[in-house]
């Protein structure tokens, strides 16, 4: 089944509801990043809108070329940022808000859309699926930095690693097949991934 703008909805509601049960502790390492648990999360809403540009714009060449700066040294660069008076509920708000704008786009897109990627232009599907990996490892990682739980759906993971990693061989377990591929964990018979990128492009272009 193809990755959909309601994917990239439900993967947000239920990133923005485990991430609700922490109100304190965002300052704390998201994981094994070296960015905080609110940098990761202006992160994730940075990528949902970013992407979400990428597919409605007309130009063809290149990234949307908004001005990129980061809180810090070390710290991600993004377009956007949540105001820290706000507190976690104001940041996941802001994460709920771009991930509407990308569920939008994707539902507006003609069936030819396709917008810039540094992995290859991608089709509405495309954005919709790494909008969704965006979302679910990046809560991991922060989810990891809060020291709450964090299982999205398994029907899910296997919907997006069919569409962005079709040369990933399936595990048992979606979720951690999905952690592999994107260099988070190791698995029983692979070893974590130094390097690792997805396959951004229309299915059709794998050869």
């Amino acid at each position: 089944m193809p990755v959909t703008a309601d994917d990239v909805a439900l993967s947000v509601r239920h990133a923005v509801d485990a991430l609700a049960a922490a109100p304190t502790g965002w300052d704390k390492p998201a994981g094994e990043l070296a960015w905080t648990c609110w940098e990761t999360g202006e992160h994730i809403a940075d990528d949902l809108v970013f992407y979400a540009t990428q597919l409605t714009r007309t130009a063809t060449d290149g990234m949307t070329p908004f001005t990129l700066t980061a809180r810090r040294d070390g710290g991600p660069e993004v377009m956007a940022f949540a105001d820290p008076d706000a507190g976690p509920a104001g940041l996941l708000d802001m994460v709920d808000a771009c991930g509407g704008l990308l569920v939008a786009a994707v539902r507006a897109a003609p069936p030819d859309a396709t917008g810039y990627h540094v992995f290859g232009r991608a089709d509405a599907e495309g954005f919709a699926a790494m909008g969704v990996v965006e979302v679910l490892v990046h809560t991991a990682d922060i989810a990891a930095g809060l020291g709450v739980p964090w299982q999205p759906p398994a029907d899910l993971c296997e919907r997006v690693l069919a569409r962005l990693f079709p040369d990933v061989e399936p595990a048992a377990d979606p979720w951690q097949t999905l952690l592999w591929a994107t260099g988070r964990t190791a698995l029983p018979d692979r070893p974590q991934r130094t390097e690792w990128r997805w396959h951004s492009a229309p299915l059709q272009s794998v050869t």
